[in-house]
């Protein structure tokens, strides 16, 4: 693996980008499937299937072999298992506030990832990590409105109107943090791919329980919710395919953190075609937590 700072090139610079701008579209797309009655499961189930066999092939075409070793089955069905509710939780946020409000509640992983490290494995935060935890929570303060001021709803009328997203949202980042955490520990050395593949097969089978569970899938009731739902499974499935075969050959694994300009493009894009604001003031929060999470990203280690 390259060093985490190493220059990065043109072409390298503007994949990254382009991944979080298909993240960033795939979260609006999502918004329009679900608008029009895609169930949460039922867009974690396209999303995540499609991805897993596109991913599969990939590994087979490129000669790697399936077999998971004894000691990583456990820690990578777990991680599995963590990502299916991850994914559940950050769609049913999207389904419930504004895409990039979603998004950048989501962005304070990085402080879970922290908290799960010092309590499964004794790791002390790093210093930058500790300093950066207020500016993330001062930015989720703002860009959520926390007293509602902005919402001209009051803090009651606001949280009852954003709480549920709010919560989703953190336990996505919650269980992602956790699966960040147990995939360096439990899962180190594993191909990038079959790891990837793994996970998305397991993610792809937990969303097909409960949209059985649900009575069937809810597809959409409308021409733009099949396009929303088309969008949102090939933007993440392109994404991701991008992520784990391009990214290594680049280089530029260590500068990843770039793509958390996500919350920005959604933000944008959320504006443009689902009419979406938010106010100055939590566009500011947004743009503190966004330039912070890049900032531990980037950090040199």
């Amino acid at each position: 693996m390259s060093s985490p700072n190493r220059s990065l090139t043109g072409v390298a610079f503007a994949t990254l980008l382009l991944i979080a701008l298909m993240m960033g579209a795939n979260h609006v797309a999502a918004r329009f499937a679900f608008d029009s009655g895609v169930s949460v499961a039922t867009a974690v189930l396209f999303r995540s299937g499609v991805t897993a066999l596109v991913v599969l092939l990939i590994l087979r075409v490129s000669g790697v072999g399936l077999s998971v070793p004894a000691g990583q089955r456990q820690p990578l069905m777990l991680v599995g298992v963590l990502i299916s509710v991850q994914s559940l939780c950050l769609y049913a946020a999207v389904a419930r506030l504004p895409v990039a409000l979603a998004l950048l509640a989501f962005n304070a992983y990085p402080l879970w990832t922290a908290l799960w490290a010092r309590v499964l494995y004794g790791e002390r935060p790093e210093p930058q990590v500790l300093r950066a935890m207020p500016l993330i929570l001062l930015g989720l303060a703002l860009a959520l409105d926390v007293s509602g001021a902005a919402s001209g709803l009051g803090a009651a009328g606001h949280w009852g109107s954003i709480g549920a997203g709010v919560l989703f949202a953190t336990a996505a980042a919650a269980t992602f943090g956790c699966a960040l955490v147990l995939t360096q520990h439990g899962t180190a050395g594993l191909d990038g791919r079959l790891r990837t593949a793994s996970t998305m097969g397991i993610v792809a089978v937990v969303a097909l329980v409960v949209v059985l569970a649900q009575g069937g899938p809810s597809l959409p009731r409308s021409p733009v919710g099949w396009w929303g739902l088309a969008g949102l499974t090939v933007l993440y499935g392109t994404a991701f395919t991008i992520m784990f075969t391009v990214l290594p050959r680049l280089g530029v694994v260590g500068n990843s953190a770039i793509m958390n300009v996500e919350p920005i493009f959604a933000l944008v894009l959320a504006w443009l075609l689902l009419n979406q604001t938010i106010a100055p003031m939590q566009v500011a929060g947004g743009l503190i937590v966004v330039g912070t999470v890049m900032w531990l990203g980037l950090r040199r280690r």
